[in-house]
């Protein structure tokens, strides 16, 4: 038990009204999963009413530096403070931020208003995942976690649809006045039927609650130096160049910095028994995995699918959405499994197979055809809803209430960094085969980079057939070398699994929620 201050009630207490709150947490989860893409089929319209071209990337890298960053600091609140205000805090700020973005002047106020809105994100992603931990016991917790995962799947996908229907039909405004009547509902939901009082009461006699200011700045500021270098470094300059030399070596003083603070802080926002714990140390590491090799088929599935298979935007959407069928199936499932095998097990048993399926993607034919890419996403789905859930479920019965919201932000950190780190790791790894093979390219002047290429297959009449091939086989074999890559994450998963994962995971009883059961599910 952390030392918050606060009694934690029995998980197993039957929540009150627990339909409209479930409700609520599957509204949030959509604002959140939705923004992080519904602006990438807009940007033409974004662009040609406020400019800034060279910038735009930064309207999803600023959000999801903010969501990132952002995470333990709301999971920490959560513990000290409640699930409730945190969570009602992070959507008005949401909803705060969604209005400036739709009053957004200039794409310098767009970005800026795009971070305040990822701000409030964090505190979504975070406190839905710890408040569906609270509200079922570890019997019951596949079935909501499946739900979410549900929800945040479909979100995810048709986000760059719904954006590019208010773009087309409407107005790229829309996209962010859309949040409000969403949002306003899932506020009204929270405020009148999430009730936790004898979660939040103070023990007698326990200290004021503090909270780790100067560890909230130097994790925010450490996440978001790591982050800009990532996402910048290779794209806006060189990796080898100063800027990116430069924001690397800022990063590591900063890290220390905030190990040196939170080590003296007494209610620090990452505590040290998050790393210390073998359980919640593996899970963060073998989620970080999962993290970046999501990489591969949520950024350049599409891509491989446009350009590779000459597919539409709609047709290249649905090869990837097919992934959303089979996951929270798969998820909703694996309780059965690992109820028998344990979660260890159950977890190696998904990675597994997620391995076998990302070392089948080379294989695939070229230029092949559309239902082969979408059975190799339907596989991958299925093991990773095996693999992710028992996980997150796992790791969360670890816990007491007092712990629940900063293991599972946690969590959610090391997952959304993973994906941060592969999209820079693979997107120099694309970039580098398609150099090496646009080399020898039968005619000069052709693109070097995988953005460059996409677009100029676009426009199929502005090259010749004999440099069109070769441009769709140059990212052919691209994307096949992003799959190797996803299926060294995955073996690095699986290692973690193997060698670091304790066989079984220490449960805490449901009575009592603060104290470890005899042992647990056998991993």
């Amino acid at each position: 038990m952390s030392g918050s201050g606060f009694g934690p009630a029995p998980s197993s207490a039957k929540p009150r009204g627990r339909g409209p709150v479930v409700a609520a947490l599957m509204l949030c989860m959509a604002l959140s999963a939705i923004d992080g893409t519904i602006v990438s089929t807009a940007v033409p319209q974004i662009v040609g009413d406020l400019g800034g071209f060279s910038v735009f990337s930064w309207l999803f890298s600023g959000y999801l530096l903010a969501v990132t960053v952002t995470l333990p600091v709301y999971g920490k609140l959560s513990d000290t403070f409640g699930r409730k205000p945190v969570l009602i805090a992070g959507v008005i700020l949401f909803l705060f931020g969604s209005v400036l973005c739709a009053a957004a002047w200039n794409m310098a106020a767009l970005i800026a208003f795009r971070v305040v809105q990822g701000i409030g994100g964090g505190a979504l992603q975070g406190t839905v995942q710890t408040i569906a931990a609270d509200l079922y016991p570890l019997k019951e917790r596949p079935r909501i976690q499946a739900r979410l995962s549900t929800v945040w799947a479909t979100s995810a996908v048709t986000g760059p649809v719904l954006g590019g229907l208010f773009a087309v039909y409407a107005d790229w405004r829309w996209i962010f006045l859309i949040n409000l009547p969403i949002g306003a509902v899932a506020l009204w939901l929270v405020a009148r039927h999430l009730h936790e009082p004898s979660r939040v009461r103070r023990a007698a006699g326990a200290p004021r609650p503090r909270i780790d200011w100067a560890g909230s700045l130097a994790v925010f500021a450490t996440g978001a130096l790591l982050l800009t270098a990532l996402v910048q470094g290779g794209v806006a300059w060189p990796w080898l160049s100063f800027p990116s030399l430069g924001l690397l070596a800022a990063t590591a003083l900063l890290a220390a910095l905030t190990v040196f603070i939170e080590r003296r802080a007494a209610e620090p926002v990452i505590p040290g028994w998050v790393w210390r714990r073998r359980t919640i140390a593996s899970v963060n590491l073998a989620l970080g995995a999962m993290g970046l090799l999501m990489v591969a088929p949520t950024v350049f599935l599409p891509t491989y699918a446009q350009s590779v298979l000459g597919l539409g935007p709609i047709a290249a959407g649905f090869v990837l959405s097919v992934m959303t069928l089979s996951w929270p199936v798969s998820a909703a499932f694996s309780n059965r499994v690992y109820n028998r095998i344990g979660f260890r097990r159950t977890a190696i048993t998904g990675m597994s197979g997620a391995l076998l399926v990302l070392l089948a993607f080379p294989l695939l034919p070229y230029p092949g055809r559309a239902w082969q890419p979408a059975l190799i996403m339907l596989l991958l789905g299925a093991a990773l809803g095996l693999f992710q859930l028992p996980l997150i479920v796992g790791v969360q019965s670890t816990v007491g209430w007092a712990e629940r919201g900063t293991t599972t932000a946690s969590v959610l950190f090391c997952r959304q960094l993973g994906q941060s780190i592969g999209a820079a790791l693979f997107g120099a790894v694309a970039n580098g085969v398609l150099a090496s093979r646009l080399a020898d390219a039968p005619v000069p002047g052709l693109p070097g980079d995988l953005d460059s290429v996409s677009h100029a297959l676009d426009d199929p009449g502005a090259l010749s057939a004999a440099a069109t091939d070769y441009l769709r086989r140059a990212v052919d074999a691209a994307v096949d070398r992003v799959y190797l890559g996803a299926a060294a994450a995955a073996v690095v998963a699986l290692l973690v699994l193997v060698f670091v994962t304790p066989r079984r995971f220490p449960i805490l009883t449901e009575e009592s929620d603060s104290a470890p059961a005899p042992g647990g599910p056998a991993g």
